[in-house]
């Protein structure tokens, strides 16, 4: 009997199953092969699967039951991963996104202060604003990155409702270094991806480019709105950073303030936009749909554009997009690394093992969705919700530290969307299944281009 066969019939937590690999390199090339696919290959050894990825142990969770208890009842067993473990690039360690403990807390509680429900409302005129001056631009176009052209909509989208920012002429570095980040975050190019940040790559050279005019940018924009007279009566983000006192008088330190301002300006804008990239794909693809919802529009909103008051009305467009979100998640997994052994359903999850909770991989599950790749809104009644396991489902993440920007980004999708569509229509002119390329985020791995034109 092995050590592992023993400990199982003593009722002690073993290692879990996974796929063999190579010395030192682990499973590390099957991913770079083929990440989408390694997901699929890894589910097939069951809910909990190890493997090793840049000489670093991992364990991957297919149950939403394990992610809830992981995210929610025991998140105290884990803590956020550090990227900077691969390649050695830091981005913003300060801000929401890795801190951690009581530096954490402190910051949470002061930033929920700007993503009221109420504070939120009041974006609503600035994002439909935003969103048809830009559709009205597109429509002058033959042919249009559709990914591109998203990404500059809610970088300006961001920038006025959370800094009241004119984003002209500055939108640019915030673009780049969106790019830069996921291109240094792919692993299909293991130079990019294992390469510590020191050796200076060509993509290397680009990511610390577009960082350094990015961090210029913030700054640029700090000291202009301390200068500002009326920065006590001003209503956004960052103004509110540079005034209120959180707990105990807590106030952000320069760096945290940067580091904030810079997880806001690519996480904010970046998964938003993925979202509407992949809807709007979708609907490109699916004319049914399309018109489906332009009557919905029409009874709902007559001849206007939405309004946040319009929002609890549009119950189908809530669908479509809950199903683009879930075949196409922005934030494709979760990441986090156990800091303590972690007993998960009888398998040992090691101290300092990094977790996987891939959303991707999860909501394409059939277990939980009948005919899982197929674009379905009418899947979401309320009947298939009440009945779906609770993180079968979660592109915002969950628990203490789901996404603090969940009720801004789901407000913006629900307003950005009909007020494009009631003004374009899409020919798609590239591949309907595009590669995907999961860096940072889950990018499609060419541009996305598209016919904009007016409806017919």
């Amino acid at each position: 009997m092995t050590t592992e066969e023993s400990s199982a019939a003593d009722g002690a937590a073993v290692a879990p199953p996974g796929p063999d690999g190579l010395p030192l390199l682990g499973n590390t090339l099957q991913l770079a092969r083929d990440p989408i696919g390694f997901f699929d290959r890894i589910a097939t050894y069951g809910d909990v699967v190890r493997y090793e990825v840049g000489g670093l142990p991992f364990t991957m969770v297919f149950h939403p039951e394990q992610v809830e208890r992981l995210l929610v009842t025991d998140s105290d067993l884990v803590r956020k991963f550090q990227f900077e473990a691969f390649g050695g690039n830091e981005f913003a360690p300060e801000g929401v996104l890795f801190t951690e403990g009581e530096q954490w807390s402190a910051q949470r509680t002061l930033l929920q202060n700007a993503f009221t429900l109420e504070r939120i409302e009041r974006y609503g005129e600035t994002m439909v604003g935003v969103a048809a001056e830009h559709a009205d631009r597109w429509a002058t176009s033959d042919e249009i990155a559709v990914n591109d052209r998203l990404s500059e909509l809610t970088v300006e989208i961001l920038a006025r409702t959370l800094f009241d920012l004119d984003v002209d002429g500055r939108g640019e570095a915030v673009t780049d270094v969106a790019n830069a980040i996921n291109e240094r975050g792919d692993p299909r190019s293991l130079s990019k991806f294992f390469l510590p940040s020191w050796v200076p790559t060509p993509s290397q050279r680009r990511y610390d480019r577009s960082v350094t005019a990015f961090e210029n940018l913030i700054d640029e924009v700090v000291s202009e709105r301390r200068g500002a007279d009326d920065l006590e009566e001003r209503d956004d983000l960052l103004s509110l950073l540079l005034v209120a006192d959180g707990p105990d008088g807590y106030r952000h330190s320069e760096r945290e303030l940067r580091d904030q301002l810079l997880t806001f300006l690519f996480a904010g804008h970046e998964t938003t936009s993925l979202a509407l990239t992949y809807t709007t794909l979708l609907l490109a693809q699916h004319p049914d749909v399309c018109e489906r919802l332009r009557r919905e529009w029409t009874d709902v909103l007559g001849g206007d554009d939405p309004t946040p008051a319009d929002v609890p009305n549009l119950v189908y467009t809530d669908r479509v997009l809950t199903e683009a979100v879930r075949l196409y998640p922005p934030a494709f997994a979760v990441f986090r690394t156990a800091v303590e052994d972690i007993d998960l359903d009888g398998y040992l999850i090691p101290e300092g093992t990094n977790v996987t909770l891939p959303q991707f991989r999860i909501h394409r599950d059939e277990r939980f969705y009948d005919d899982p790749t197929a674009f379905r809104p009418e899947r979401w009644t309320d009947e298939f919700g009440e009945e779906l396991p609770e993180y079968a489902y979660f592109p915002f993440g969950g628990g203490p530290r789901h996404c603090i920007g969940m009720r801004f980004a789901r407000m913006e999708l629900k307003l950005v969307l009909p007020t494009v569509l009631r003004r374009l229509e899409f020919d798609l002119l590239s591949d309907p299944e595009p590669e995907l390329a999961p860096g940072a985020t889950l990018q499609p791995a060419a541009d996305v281009r598209m016919r904009a034109r007016p409806p017919e």
